[in-house]
């Protein structure tokens, strides 16, 4: 089991539980870390508790009991211009893409930079670098449907790290991908973390934890079953 202390942390979850009204728990008692710069995955099947995990992150859900701090800040006691500044520092990407249709690759991605009021300039300049980064720099004026889903998951994880946070979160990022499409995004995903952002990855694909090598925290009707440092999935 990987040992958590509050001191340098950037993710907490100190004993959270969440229960809703029809009486389902979602979490039971989770309590795990994650120090800055780490790559985790969290593994489980459908119901396990992965997506309420991500959403009490993103301060979407509250817990019914317990705490989850963010550099040492209870961020469920913020108020609503705090959580838009933390939200601000994580970028998140999803199964499905959530591309806007309308707008090109290069659109996609200034359109999140233009909402966090970066500059013209900013945008001109940093947004060919990033298509660079995931390899779609010849795909820069292509809009979603001219192109397939590796690609367009590749867009979405520009547009995720566009604006440099500190944490990424991809929730099931291979869900709708072949395989060598999910083998590339997971490339993408271990050259970010390189650089130095923190990556939390979801996801129920074997080949892919047992690819990584990296620490991975399996989940199983809300609880943490396993913490290990170089897991593999085991369920």
């Amino acid at each position: 089991m990987v040992n958590f202390e509050k001191e340098n942390t950037m993710i907490y979850f100190d004993k959270v539980s969440k229960k809703y009204n029809d009486h389902t728990i979602a979490l039971d008692q989770v309590s795990f870390s994650v120090a800055p710069g780490e790559f985790v995955s969290i593994v489980g099947h459908s119901g396990a508790g992965k997506t309420t995990l991500v959403k009490m992150l993103l301060v979407e859900e509250r817990p019914t009991e317990g705490a989850v701090f963010f550099e040492s800040v209870d961020i469920h006691g913020l108020n609503k211009r705090s959580v838009t500044d933390l939200r601000r520092r994580i970028g998140i990407v999803f199964q499905d893409f959530r591309l806007l249709p309308n707008k090109t690759a290069y659109e996609n991605i200034a359109f999140a930079m233009e909402a966090a009021g970066r500059t013209d300039a900013e945008i001109a300049s940093d947004v060919p670098q990033v298509l660079e980064l995931v390899d779609l720099g010849e795909k820069v004026w292509n809009f979603p449907h001219q192109l397939s889903g590796g690609e367009r998951q590749r867009v979405a994880i520009a547009r995720a790290i566009i604006n440099q946070p500190d944490l990424l979160i991809a929730d099931e990022p291979t869900g709708n991908l072949d395989p060598i499409n999910t083998f590339e995004i997971i490339q993408i995903l271990q050259k970010i973390n390189d650089m130095g952002t923190t990556v939390v990855l979801t996801t129920h694909n074997k080949g892919v934890i047992d690819t990584l090598e990296k620490r991975v925290i399996t989940m199983e009707g809300g609880k943490i079953i396993r913490d290990d440092e170089k897991g593999r999935y085991v369920l």
